[in-house]
């Protein structure tokens, strides 16, 4: 059985993600794809860096995915996201949800994308011209280091 939510760091393929939520009872399939733009807040971005802790990482896109179907119990849910060094327009990440209904299937993406930048152990560090810093939510916890909640 192939994973429904994965970490690589190999380039993302849209119809990969996109295929594997594709069935009968859907009326709707939502596909995010995220992808690294130049600028942000004026400055220029030359590329991104991303890292994770991959397997607790894949865990808490499963637990997104598992979070989902509780939510939307018609919805099929994968979730995929690379890391690694990712040039301008790359694909970072790509979460396909298919639903019988547009409506659920467009709450349930966006859903999911929030959660990833609030749980998932993924950090992206900005490059620029004159400078680099660690991004997002994660940014307070380093590298390779688990979560507060996950130490037990």
């Amino acid at each position: 059985m192939e994973k429904r939510c994965w970490i690589t760091s190999e380039p993302l393929e849209i119809e990969e993600v996109t295929k594997r939520v594709i069935r009968r009872e859907a009326g709707a399939v939502n596909t995010f794809i995220g992808t690294v733009r130049e600028f942000t807040k004026g400055k220029r971005t030359l590329y991104l860096q991303y890292e994770t802790y991959k397997e607790m990482a894949e865990k808490k896109l499963e637990q997104i995915a598992k979070e989902m179907e509780r939510q939307w119990p018609s919805a099929e849910v994968v979730i995929a996201h690379r890391i690694g060094r990712l040039e301008i327009t790359d694909i970072a990440v790509i979460i396909a949800v298919s639903t019988p209904h547009r409506n659920d299937s467009y709450e349930a993406s966006r859903y999911a994308i929030e959660r990833i930048k609030k749980i998932v152990p993924i950090w992206k560090k900005e490059h620029w011209e004159d400078g680099e810093e660690w991004i997002g939510d994660q940014k307070e916890v380093k590298p390779g280091v688990p979560l507060k909640e996950e130490v037990k």
